[in-house]
């Protein structure tokens, strides 16, 4: 098992590297883990796992019931929304099957949802049912005044991002990926056997080459000298509410969709908390993740119309993220033959739902280019710590507690995250760098207080671990 976020880079000839190690390239490398043969590399510019889109979307497994029919996205959300669901379970990352309601507020609203019944059964979604005013209140009694109906999609799920990603990269590593944070790609040029990429570590060579670099995954397309997609960050501003505003919402409840994304949705999360969001902000600055009191604001105005009671709760975090947007429709995934190399942009938020379904996709691309993958033999499986409420943490499990006292002590009282549980996020095959990390990984600092009470018992157990001082965060 090699991760690696320093120094230089092995010399060898990769047969894969992926760059971009987001929801998306952390699936690839697993899938490609199938085939032990396979020296693969998996390269990220940040210091973890998911640290792009992935950390920062909405948290929803989508059926796929309101893509475009006959669209790419539309077949591997589809796909990918079975194949997840599956995974989720064998491997301990929480999901919960809320279903969703897109609510009509007007009369508009109400004639389109026929039409998007139709369009979930095109997409093979064929449960949805139209309700009455009166049914949607009597499944939502908090909802705001003036709805009119709803379409009811039974399958939607939440379920928890970063346990995702942070599975797929464990199982690819334990398998024989190699992991390199720290290292953003520079150039890169075509050589009789394969590419050469200058990063800023050192040069890394490979064979095949799959991009799937998130929000610069149209800069890379144009260092291999293609200009197929421009991406336009779509900044995705959000509300978390405190555990408190739970029993407020039942389902997901959507908007009625229009061309900027599926719009402003009230959603119960895996971890007990409810999420306002996202807004769809189209920028130029790749970086732009800062969320403003304009965008806030904007927030609570919708959030007052579809959950009133919501505002009066409290607001625990506020974040923001990029999304990949491009001018097209359709995910961008294409396979260059001559080039030994498959690009994979445009994957905006439903990519973490396909990800599984993307990523088989992108196997078959790589051996009709000509990658021969060698044997087939399953990764060993991985058993996530379950982060959801629907699970009782280590601290409530007396047996566990019995046998090591270490998750009977709390240093996280809001998450009820115990000292053995951030002992073992140290030790585990990817442990974090920082405090985000370790928030990601055990929900320390993620509460009610957000760190407030235990943040410096935290960053000291930290620092203890990693052997590095942790400024901020």
């Amino acid at each position: 098992m090699t991760v690696t976020a320093e120094g230089p880079l092995p010399a060898h000839t990769y047969d894969v590297a992926i760059v971009g190690a987001g929801v998306v390239g952390c699936a690839v490398a697993r899938r490609l883990a199938h085939h032990p043969r396979l020296r693969v590399a998996l390269v990220e510019a940040q210091d973890d796992v998911g640290q792009g889109t992935s950390k920062a979307n909405t948290a929803i497994l989508h059926t796929g019931f309101d893509a475009a029919p006959g669209t790419l996205e539309a077949r591997l959300v589809r796909e990918g929304h079975r194949l997840l669901g599956a995974y989720a379970a064998e491997s301990g990352i929480p999901v919960e099957q809320t279903g969703a309601l897109l609510v009509a507020w007007d009369e508009e609203q109400l004639a389109a949802l026929p039409r998007l019944a139709g369009k979930a059964e095109r997409n093979e979604c064929t449960d949805t049912r139209l309700l009455t005013s009166a049914e949607v209140y009597d499944r939502e009694p908090h909802l705001g005044p003036g709805a009119l109906g709803a379409l009811l999609v039974p399958r939607e799920s939440v379920i928890c991002p970063w346990t995702t990603t942070l599975a797929y990269a464990t199982q690819a590593v334990r398998a024989g990926t190699d992991l390199h944070l720290g290292t953003a790609v520079r150039e890169v040029e075509r050589t009789a056997d394969g590419h050469r990429l200058t990063t800023t570590r050192g040069v890394l060579r490979t064979r095949y080459l799959v991009n799937a670099a998130g929000l610069h995954a149209d800069t890379l397309d144009r260092l291999l000298g293609h200009e197929d997609f421009t991406v336009t960050p779509r900044r995705g501003q959000l509300l978390v509410y405190d555990k408190f505003a739970r029993p407020l919402v039942r389902h997901i409840l959507l908007p009625v969709p229009t061309a900027l994304g599926k719009g402003v949705l009230v959603a119960p999360t895996v971890h007990g908390n409810v999420l306002l969001g996202p807004t769809a902000e189209d920028l130029s600055d790749r970086r732009a993740t800062e969320s403003t009191a304009e965008g806030l604001a904007r927030l609570r105005e919708m959030g007052r119309r579809v959950l009133p009671a919501l505002l009066d709760e409290e607001v625990t975090a506020v974040y923001a993220g990029l999304r990949a947007a491009t001018e097209h429709e359709d995910y961008r995934i294409t396979a260059h033959p001559g080039q030994a190399y498959v690009t994979v942009g445009g994957i905006r938020s439903t990519g973490l739902s396909a990800s599984l379904a993307i990523a088989d996709h992108v196997a078959g691309l790589l051996a009709d280019s000509g990658l021969d993958p060698g044997p087939v033999r399953e990764p060993d499986p991985v058993t996530m710590p379950h982060l959801g409420r629907a699970a009782p943490r280590p601290c409530r499990q007396p047996e566990l507690v019995a046998s090591d006292p270490e998750y009977g002590i709390l240093v996280c009282p809001c998450e009820h995250v115990s000292r053995g549980e951030i002992r073992d996020a140290l030790a585990a095959t990817i442990p974090p760098r920082t405090l985000e990390g370790l928030r990601r990984r055990t929900r320390a600092r993620a509460g009610h207080c957000q760190g407030h009470y235990c943040g410096a018992a935290v960053r000291e157990l930290l620092e203890r671990g990693t052997g590095v001082t942790h400024d901020g965060g």
